[in-house]
């Protein structure tokens, strides 16, 4: 049992890594395979998949941004002007770099 606990020790990210990689495969697989049996998606389903993106979004998004000061919140509302007139890359690298130079500046 000391050897196993061992190597965790020894290798935890790289065997955290490999979980969860394949915990990642399976549920894409799943849905993939779930979707397949379709011929059409029915309207409720597609407006829920088209829905997934903005709402794992916003849940990484808007906590840290309500919570951690006004550095967050001022790149926050950037970002979503910027999201109006720019592609996604670009307000990424919008909001991430303004966030930068707003802490800098000891916002």
């Amino acid at each position: 049992m000391d050897e196993v606990l061992a190597f965790y020790g020894r290798h935890e990210v790289a065997l955290l890594i490999a979980m969860l990689g394949l915990v990642t495969l399976a549920t894409r697989a799943a849905g993939y395979l779930v979707l397949a049996r379709f011929q059409r998606i029915p309207a409720p389903v597609q407006a829920g998949l088209e829905a997934v993106p903005a709402a794992v979004i916003t849940t990484l998004v808007l906590p840290p941004a309500l919570t951690a000061g006004p550095a967050e919140m001022i790149a926050m509302i950037a970002a979503g002007l910027a999201c109006l007139r720019l592609p996604p890359v670009a307000v990424i690298a919008l909001g991430i770099g303004l966030l930068v130079m707003l802490r800098q500046l000891g916002l």
